[in-house]
């Protein structure tokens, strides 16, 4: 049986090269070196980074402190790619520099929802009705 390697998740390698990635912009962000008006003052977190198979793209999820403007950070740092790639190719030790693309991270939003539903009073009412009936 062949099994297509991208269906095993992502490998070592581009684990490795995400965390490097996602260690060098959140270094960037945090020095001051991001000159735009969007981006001033503001404390953005890089979450994760997902590279392809290729190692050619790279999908960097962030998250502004506090959630606010997520929408318009992500167009600003979308445009200021191609600043952030040129001091990528600096610290990355890579034939070529990944192609930066920004994603919002919603995995707080899911978390929230999550949590909210774990709280409601029909799940509270179920995990009460099934312990009744461990008993």
């Amino acid at each position: 049986m062949i099994r297509n390697h991208s269906s095993l998740g992502p490998s070592q390698r581009q684990r490795r090269v995400g965390e490097e990635v996602r260690k060098i912009l959140s270094s960037l962000m945090l020095q001051g070196e991001i000159r735009n008006e969007v981006l001033y003052g503001v404390s953005i977190t890089v979450t994760e980074v997902r590279m392809s198979v290729d190692l050619k793209h790279a999908f960097i999820f962030v998250m502004p402190l506090g959630g606010k403007n997520l929408e318009g950070i992500v167009v600003a740092l979308t445009k200021i790619a191609p600043f952030l790639r040129s001091h990528l190719s600096k610290s990355l030790s890579l034939r070529t520099v990944p192609i930066l693309h920004f994603e919002p991270d919603r995995s707080y939003d899911e978390a929230e929802k999550i949590d909210k539903l774990l709280k409601s009073d029909r799940v509270v009412q179920d995990l009460f009705s099934n312990k009744s009936l461990d008993t």
